[in-house]
């Protein structure tokens, strides 16, 4: 992180940025430090560590779109696919992408060792996950880079799991895209924080 902008500071200005380069401001050793960060310090229900990262860096992360094209243009019709391969080559585009799992193992474990709360451990095992993204999009602001976060699972699963040889069980739930941004990011609006926040006891 720089010492001129923050977690909290990067938190506050981190936006979607969907004009990148295939560039990264930082080195590829700075970026698995990040991703290796994540991993160790966020938090995640009764510790159960379900969380399963993959790194995709340059040929890789192009490869990764690549079989986003051919699967989604397996399925859509000539002309309705002509808007989302522009899209898909947006992220193709960019230098990297990070896939986040979720492993069944560690949820199971907990279910059978806490039966209570068995129907709840597999939504818990869903924030983990959100925390791992926001962690590293925020992470990855700081360093000077852009990202956007998409979901094209579960219809690349079947093709991530045999490529990169990622075990089937683990359940694909998003993918950070991130490069050198060279546009402006997605305006974000607020609605009022007198209807999203309620304060007692002051």
């Amino acid at each position: 992180m720089t010492a001129s902008k923050t977690f909290f500071d990067a938190a506050c200005t981190r936006r979607t940025y969907y004009k990148l380069t295939n560039k990264s401001t930082i080195p590829d050793s700075r970026i698995v430090e990040l991703v290796n960060a994540a991993v160790l310090n966020v938090p995640s229900s009764f510790n159960s560590q379900s969380t399963r990262l993959v790194v995709l860096l340059k040929e890789e992360h192009q490869k990764l779109w690549e079989i986003a094209k051919e699967t989604l243009k397996a399925m859509l019709p000539a002309d309705a696919f002509v808007t989302t391969e522009q899209r898909l080559n947006g992220f193709q585009n960019a230098y990297g992408t990070i896939l986040f799992f979720e492993s069944p193992e560690p949820v199971k474990a907990l279910q059978e060792k806490l039966p209570m709360y068995a129907d709840r451990f597999p939504m818990w095992s869903e924030h983990a996950s959100a925390m791992h993204q926001f962690f590293l999009w925020t992470a990855l602001e700081a360093e000077g880079l852009g990202a956007n976060l998409q979901h094209y699972n579960p219809l690349i699963d079947e093709r991530v799991s045999t490529d990169w040889n990622v075990p089937a069980e683990w359940s694909l739930k998003a993918q950070l895209v991130f490069g050198t941004p060279t546009g402006e990011p997605m305006e974000k609006t607020y609605q009022p924080l007198k209807e999203r926040v309620f304060v007692h006891g002051l």
